[in-house]
């Protein structure tokens, strides 16, 4: 039986040409409300696995970036499919160790659980999340 702390993390984009293989757990994951993530989504947040080291990922495939500044004034880099579009991970030049996936970008989406929701004054009262979960007006720190 695997042992779930040495979990491994697959997945890519819809078309199949951006692979990941993730061999950390998470340290967070989130569901994010801030205007960038809802227009990334196509919804009213976007859903996060962030991991803390950048060495335990393999990624195969070229992705197109495209670099927004968020609400903290730091650069963050979405990288997605030239191909069908599908965004699959972001980066963060204030955090450059970081790797954050999209939930829905895993090949099994049931290994996100929810700690937090992020940017909650950036959401609306159609995008019903987890009423239990603790929310954050912006990016909770330390």
């Amino acid at each position: 039986m695997e042992d779930d702390m040495n979990q491994i993390y697959n997945g890519g984009c819809a078309c199949g040409n951006i692979r990941y293989k993730i061999t950390e757990e998470p340290i967070f994951m989130n569901d994010c409300q801030c205007r960038d993530c809802q227009r990334m989504s196509g919804t009213g947040h976007g859903s996060y696995l962030t991991f803390q080291s950048r060495t335990t990922v393999k990624v195969e495939g070229k992705t197109t970036n495209f670099d927004m500044v968020g609400d903290s004034g730091n650069i963050k880099t979405s990288s997605f499919c030239p191909n069908c579009g599908s965004p699959v991970y972001m980066t963060f030049s204030a955090m450059p160790e970081l790797f954050t996936i999209h939930a829905t970008s895993l090949d099994d989406p049931n290994l996100y659980k929810p700690q937090a929701v992020t940017y909650v004054k950036r959401g609306y009262s159609w995008d019903h999340l987890d009423p239990a979960l603790p929310k954050f007006e912006k990016m909770p720190t330390g």
